[in-house]
Parts: structure tokens; sequence; C-alpha cells
């Protein structure tokens, strides 16, 4: 009975994050946060759907080198 379940609780966890990612580049927001979220805690994908569609560019993580760079300055 506690396979099942686990087995369950794993398909509706990767189900819920390819579906954040989907939502997510429809809605033009960072698909790999939510695809995090969601594959954690599934019932987020809700809040997503019904998330408004962002406006401009979408946000993006900076790169390592990036906050590297930041933090170290020029060289």
């Amino acid at each position: 009975m506690a396979m099942q379940w686990i087995v369950a609780w794993g398909i509706t966890a990767v189900t819920a994050s390819l579906l954040a990612a989907v939502l997510a580049g429809i809605k033009n927001r960072d698909y790999s946060y939510w695809m995090a979220w969601c594959f954690f805690v599934p019932p987020v994908v809700l809040w997503l759907l019904f998330l408004p569609k962002n406006k401009g560019p979408r946000p993006r993580q900076p790169s390592l080198d990036d906050i590297d760079r930041h933090q170290n300055g020029p060289l």
C-alpha cells in the first residue's frame, strides 16, 4: 500500500513539474523556478495557472559567472 502512495506522489510531482514548465513558458515566467516549486509542492501549479501573464522580458537567474563577477569585481 505504501509503495502505491509513493509511486502516485512521484507521478503527480513529475506531471505538475512538466505542466509548470508549459504554463511558465506561456505566462513568460522563469520556468526553472516554477518547475522546482511545483515538483516539491504540486498544488503550486494551480497558483501559477491563475497568475497573469508577465509583461516584458522573461526574468532569468544570473549565471554563476555573473554572480562571481559581481561579488569579486573585475580582475
